[in-house]
This record gives C-alpha cells, structure tokens and sequence, in this order.
C-alpha cells in the first residue's frame, strides 16, 4: 500500500480490530483500490433484501440473528506439540507465521487448523463472519457496536473441572453486540451471533416445514422488525435465497437457485476495472467491499472475537484461587477503539507482533 499498489485481502480483512482500522486509513491515504473477498457483497440478490429494507415493509428493524455451523475444523482444546521432523522441506516456516509468536513447526496447524488458534486465526467469527455478518451491516447502515457480550462452550475432560485452553477458540460461542438506530433500522439493534451448531429458535412466522437461512438452516441470517422478517443464507457463492414473511402473511422470496453470469459475481473482476480506472473513479466508487466498507464491518465481527477472549480472562483471588474476571458485557468506544470498562480487555484490540512484523 505504502507503495501505491492496490491490494485485494481475503476475509477477514485483518486479525484484530487495530489492523482494520490502520489499512482502511492506509488505502486512503495512499489512494489505492482496495477489496476484501466477501465475494456475496457483490451478490445482485442483494438488492432485493435491500429494497425490502427500504420499503419500509418491516417497520421498526429491532433484532438481527446471524448462525453458522463453523468451526468445521479441529477447536477447543490444547495446542498440539510442536514436530520439527514432519516440516515439510518446501515450506518456509518463519514466513509462513509472519507476525505470530514464532513456535517449532506444528502438525495439525498448518495448512487449514490454525483457523482455531488465537495466534494465527480468528475462530469461527472470521471465518464466515464477514459473509454473514456483511448482510445487515451493509442493508440496514451499521455503524460501530456500542457493547459486546458473550458466552462461550466448556469442555470438561475430568468431572467438575472445566479445560482452561485461552490460547484456542471455542467449541462454541453465542455473542450479543447493540447498535444504535440508523435510518435504514429506525430504532435501536440487538444482534446476536451463535457458532458451533447452535442457532435460533424457529420463528412461528416461518413455516415449520422452511428452512431458517440456507438449507438445513445451517448458516443464515434473520432481519426481524415489527411487521415480519427477511430470512436468508449464507452470502459467500452459496445461493443467498432471500425470503420476506410478513405478520399478515404476505411471502416474497428470491430464486433458489441463482444463475451467476461470472464467477464469484464478478467480485474480482469489478476489482481489476477499478484499478485499470484508478482511485476514486467510478468503478473504485462502485466496489462493494473497498476498505472504507471492509474495515468498519470486520471490526464489527471481530468485536465478538474480543469478547471472547475477554471472557477466558482469569486471575488468583484472595483465597489463593483463580477466578474469571472478564464475563460481562463490554462497553466500546468504537471512535477511539477502547473497552471502558474492563481495561484488561484492551490488550485484544491489538496484539504484539514478532520482530521485523511492525505494524
């Protein structure tokens, strides 16, 4: 970026809250084109949800509920041993961990595992987060969450004794972020976020024999007002299947199965024309998930991420046992990126990063 390249990041945007909002300043300052690939922000079904929301059909927008069925790898226990002799030899180990604390070569971390690991990954909220999550950021004008909460799975290997393992995520999570009202919302927003398997309860208003979400309600999102709701999957390549239910029963839904011109929706292609026009030309104007967008939503995901590991915080108490400190809900000053009122909370914002990695 500092050289004047234009760049296109996978999602998530960054690992932490400070890295988004430092590149999203970055992309600005040194006028480059910038997209992050969440390819479903460039979905044209999209539009639909969005003029339902407009519409005003919903009346006041109060609840999101957003679910997945991630992680779908290995999470929740103990980091395993490191193993030098497995390395294999075309791989450059220390490149490969790039910021992260360095550690030996470690089978069943590297090529997909480190998804469950703190260090290198972001758990299950980064993973889908920002296919998800991007839905109603995007259609109902979020802006920073003023609080996160969580609560998370526990593994018991003995009776009575939970595992402590804060270096990994969670089998499982369930988070709450508020918002304040937008125009688009026209009253205040609870979301909430479940991972792991868990999700909603099926709402009377959708028929028992529909699917929540995608198929097998999966993975989705719920946008609930007043007057009915819009259920829809996940919004990667899978068919997003917008559907709208109304308390008087009206029913509105997109095709199940979407005829994609090009793939990925041309999300990597609108990015290429961007660049060959150059910074702030209509076709950089017309991204979808250039920085300025990205940034904000990947640190709205990755709030529940802080919240997380937040909520494994412990310390000795007076009588000699360790007792965990950091399960309530968090307050953020989203302008200037701070927890206020657990400052032990803080040190999730950012992170420390190895020599020669200086951000």
């Amino acid at each position: 970026i500092e050289r004047g390249k234009h760049v296109y990041v996978q999602k998530p945007l960054t690992h932490n809250i400070r890295e988004a909002r430092i590149l999203a300043g970055m992309a600005r300052e040194h006028k480059i084109v910038s997209q992050m690939g969440n390819q479903g922000g460039s979905n044209p079904l999209l539009g639909m949800v969005q003029d339902w929301v407009d519409s005003g059909v919903l009346g006041k927008i109060t609840k999101v509920q957003v679910w997945t069925n991630r992680p779908v790898w290995p999470q929740g226990f103990a980091m395993p041993e490191p193993d030098e002799s497995l390395k294999p030899e075309d791989l450059y180990w220390g490149l490969w961990l790039g910021p992260a604390p360095y550690r030996p070569y470690t089978p069943n971390l590297h090529p997909f595992n480190w998804r469950g690991w703190w260090d290198y990954g972001t758990g299950a909220l980064g993973d889908v987060g920002c296919h998800l999550i991007d839905i109603p950021f995007r259609t109902l004008g979020l802006k920073y969450p003023t609080d996160a909460e969580c609560s998370v799975a526990s593994v018991y290997s003995q009776m009575w004794t939970p595992d402590y393992h804060p270096e990994g995520c969670p089998t499982a999570s369930f988070i709450t972020l508020h918002f304040d009202a937008t125009e688009k919302s026209r009253a205040p927003i609870e979301m909430t976020w479940s991972d792991g398997g868990i999700r909603p309860a099926h709402p009377d208003i959708i028929p028992a024999a529909h699917d929540m979400g995608g198929p097998q309600s999966q993975n989705g999102v719920l946008i609930i007002g007043e007057n009915g709701l819009i259920s829809t999957n996940i919004n990667d390549s899978s068919p997003l299947m917008p559907k709208l239910y109304l308390n008087d029963g009206t029913r509105e839904f997109g095709p199940e199965v979407e005829e994609n011109e090009e793939p990925e929706y041309g999300h990597h292609r609108k990015w290429v024309d961007a660049c060959k026009a150059g910074f702030d030309s209509p076709e950089h104007r017309a991204l979808t998930s250039s920085f300025d967008y990205a940034g904000p939503m990947t640190e709205t995901v990755l709030m529940g991420n802080l919240a997380i590991r937040s909520y494994m915080l412990r310390r000795e108490n007076s009588e000699g046992k360790m007792e965990f400190f950091g399960r309530q809900k968090l307050l953020w000053d989203g302008e200037n990126m701070r927890i206020t009122n657990l400052e032990e909370a803080n040190q999730f914002v950012g992170r420390s990063y190895r020599q020669g990695w200086e951000m």
